[in-house]
C-alpha cells in the first residue's frame, strides 16, 4: 500500500492499528476552538474541556447579551487557574447574518405544499403563515430560487432546518413555497439565501458596541470576523482595533461563509491573521460537491503563506450523541491530513449533550492522524513554494525544524518575543512538541510601565504544534547569554515536568544571541 499523502510503512500490520495510543500531556499537535454556551459554561464542564484539549473558547455574539457571556468568560478564568492549562479568548462577530425574529418562542410548525410570507416587520408575530426577518433588503435582493432557513449551529436534522422556494414578491414580503417540512423552536434562526449580496456592513454597529465594550474588558485574543467577503473587510476591522488600546494586538481570523468571500480569497489571506473555514453556511452557498475542493485549496494556502487555518463543522452529531459517525470520523482526520491548525467546535458544544467527550473524541482522532502525516513530502513542498533566497528568519525556521526531524529531538524549544519565530517554525509542521517560551518586552505610554507577552503566547494556542510558556519578566528579550541559559534551564524543567522531555533526549533550542539567530542540538544527561 503506498500513498504520498500517509506515512505508512509496509508491511502494515492491521492488528497493530488497533493498539490503544499512548497518552500524553499533549492530547494533540491540532488545536480545538470549542463554543462556550449553556451546556458548556460551569466552571466544572470548562475544566473538563480544558483538560481534554480544548486551548480556544469561542464566544459567539449571534446569542446571548455581554452579561450572559461575561458571567461565563469568568468561570473560563476560574477553569484556567485550577487546570493551570492556558486558554485564548476569541470573539466571533454576528455580521451581516439574516435572523429570523420569533420574540414569542414558541415552535413554529411549517408544512411542506404550503406557503409562507418573510417580512421585515419585526413587531408582526411568528406564524406557519408568517415569519419576520431583520433585513428590510430582502425583496430587493432576491431572485426565484432557494432560501435556506435553520437553528444557529443546526445540526443538519431535517425536523429543525426547512427548504423554501421564492414564488412570489409582495411589495416588501417575500411569498414562499415550503418544500419540506420542519419545526422551528426557539428565539433565533438564521437565513441564507444562496449566491446573492446582502447590502449590510460586514462589522455591524452591534458588532462595534460588543468589542469597543465587552473585547476591551477582557483583552480578546482574537476576532472573528464573519461573513466576510473582501480583503477591505479585514483593514476596515483592524483599523477599528487599533483605537481601542490593548486590541490593537488583537488577530483578525477572516471567516468565509459565502462564495463572495471566496472568489476575494487571495486579496483576504493576505490582510488577514487567519482564516475560519465556516462549512455549515458555505455548504449552502457552494455546491456540496465543491465544499472539498474548497477547503483542500484553502489550507493549501494557508500552510504556504504560515497562518493558521481552522475548520468547522466537524462532529455535528455529537451533538446528540457520544459517538461521531464514520464519515465524521474520517472528516477529522482528512482535515488534519490537509494541514489544519485547529478544528472549531459549535454546536457540539455550545449546545451539545456531551461537550468534554467531544473534544476528547476529536482531539484522539486528531493525534492518530497526526502520525500518519506525510512531514518530508509537506516540508519538501514548503521549501519548494518560499524559493530562494530566503529570508533570515524563514531559513533559521526551516533549519531547525529539520535538524530537529535529523536528531529524532523530542521536543523543539523556540525563544520568541513576537511569537514570529515560533509560527514559523509550525509552518515547517515539525513531527514533535514545539515549547514556544515567550520572552516578555517591557513597553511604555509615557505614563505606565507594562510587558508585553501574553497576547504572544495565547495567540500561539491556535497554531498546530505550538504549545507556550511565558518566560520570567526579569529576563528581557535583549539579554545576555547568562539570562538564556537560565530561562533555557526554566523551559527545559518544565519540558520535563510535564513528560515531554526524558533523560538521554536531544531538544533542539532556536534562539536569538545578539543580533545572531542560533539553531543548537542539545543531549541531556540523566
Amino acid at each position: 500500500m503506498n500513498s504520498n499523502h500517509l506515512l505508512l510503512e509496509e508491511p502494515i500490520r492491521m492488528a497493530s492499528i488497533l493498539e490503544p495510543s499512548k497518552s500524553t500531556f499533549f492530547p494533540a499537535m491540532t488545536k480545538i476552538v470549542g463554543t462556550l454556551g449553556p451546556k458548556s459554561r460551569t466552571v466544572e464542564i470548562i475544566s473538563g474541556c480544558l483538560n481534554a484539549g480544548m486551548s480556544v473558547a469561542r464566544f459567539d455574539f449571534s446569542w446571548g447579551d455581554a452579561e450572559y457571556h461575561q458571567e461565563t468568560l469568568d468561570n473560563l478564568k476560574a477553569a484556567v487557574k485550577s487546570t493551570k492549562k492556558l486558554c485564548a479568548v476569541m470573539l466571533d462577530t454576528v455580521g451581516p447574518e439574516l435572523q429570523v425574529v420569533n420574540r414569542a418562542e414558541h415552535p413554529i410548525s411549517l408544512q411542506a405544499d404550503t406557503s409562507v410570507v418573510l417580512t421585515p416587520d419585526q413587531d408582526k408575530e411568528a406564524t406557519s403563515n408568517l415569519l419576520p426577518i431583520n433585513f428590510t433588503g430582502l425583496s430587493k435582493a432576491v431572485k426565484k430560487g432557494d432560501i435556506f432557513i435553520g437553528q444557529y449551529l443546526f445540526t443538519g436534522s431535517e425536523t429543525t432546518t426547512v427548504w423554501l422556494e421564492v414564488t412570489e414578491i409582495n411589495g416588501e414580503d417575500v411569498v414562499c413555497l415550503i418544500k419540506n417540512s420542519a419545526t422551528l423552536g426557539g428565539q433565533l434562526y438564521t437565513l441564507h439565501v444562496s449566491q446573492i449580496r446582502i447590502d449590510l456592513p460586514t462589522l455591524t454597529d452591534k458588532d462595534k458596541e460588543v468589542i469597543s465594550t465587552w473585547g476591551v474588558r477582557n483583552n480578546i485574543d482574537f476576532l472573528s470576523l464573519s461573513y466576510t467577503r473582501h480583503a477591505e473587510d479585514i483593514r476596515h476591522a483592524r483599523d477599528f482595533l487599533s483605537k481601542l488600546g490593548d486590541l490593537r494586538q488583537t488577530q483578525i481570523f477572516a471567516k468565509f461563509e459565502n462564495a463572495e468571500g471566496l472568489t476575494h480569497f487571495d486579496e483576504i489571506l493576505q490582510e488577514a491573521d487567519g482564516i475560519i473555514i465556516s462549512r455549515g453556511n458555505l455548504g449552502i452557498d457552494v455546491p456540496p460537491e465543491k465544499v472539498f475542493l474548497f477547503q483542500k485549496a484553502a489550507v493549501y494556502k494557508c500552510n504556504m503563506a504560515g497562518k493558521p487555518a481552522v475548520v468547522t463543522r466537524v462532529v455535528d452529531s455529537m451533538t446528540d450523541n457520544l459517538r461521531p459517525t464514520r464519515a465524521e470520523a474520517t472528516d477529522i482526520a482528512n482535515a488534519v491530513l490537509d494541514g489544519s491548525d485547529a478544528i472549531l467546535l459549535g454546536a457540539e458544544t455550545l449546545r451539545g449533550l456531551y461537550p468534554v467527550e467531544t473534544i476528547s473524541v476529536v482531539g484522539r482522532i486528531c493525534a492518530e492522524a497526526e502520525k500518519v502525516f506525510n512531514q518530508d513530502l509537506y516540508y519538501k513542498k514548503t521549501l519548494k513554494h518560499v524559493g530562494e533566497p530566503m529570508s533570515h528568519l524563514e531559513s533559521i525556521a526551516s533549519s531547525a525544524v529539520r535538524a530537529a526531524i535529523k536528531v529524532k529531538a523530542s521536543v523543539l524549544l523556540c525563544f520568541t518575543s513576537t511569537g514570529r519565530a515560533a509560527r514559523l517554525i509550525s509552518k515547517y509542521r515539525p513531527t514533535m512538541p514545539v515549547i514556544s517560551v515567550v520572552i516578555p518586552r517591557l513597553k511604555t505610554n509615557q505614563l505606565r510601565w507594562t510587558f508585553s507577552g501574553a497576547f504572544e503566547a495565547r495567540q500561539s494556542l491556535i497554531v498546530r504544534g505550538l504549545f507556550p510558556i511565558l518566560a520570567d519578566p526579569r529576563h528581557p528579550a535583549e539579554s545576555t547569554n547568562a539570562t538564556n541559559e537560565s530561562v533555557l534551564k526554566v523551559a527545559l524543567d518544565h519540558g520535563k515536568a510535564i513528560g515531554v522531555i526524558k533523560p538521554h533526549d536531544r531538544v533542539v533550542v532556536c534562539q536569538k544571541l545578539g543580533d545572531a539567530s542560533v539553531v543548537k542540538i542539545l543531549e541531556l544527561e540523566d
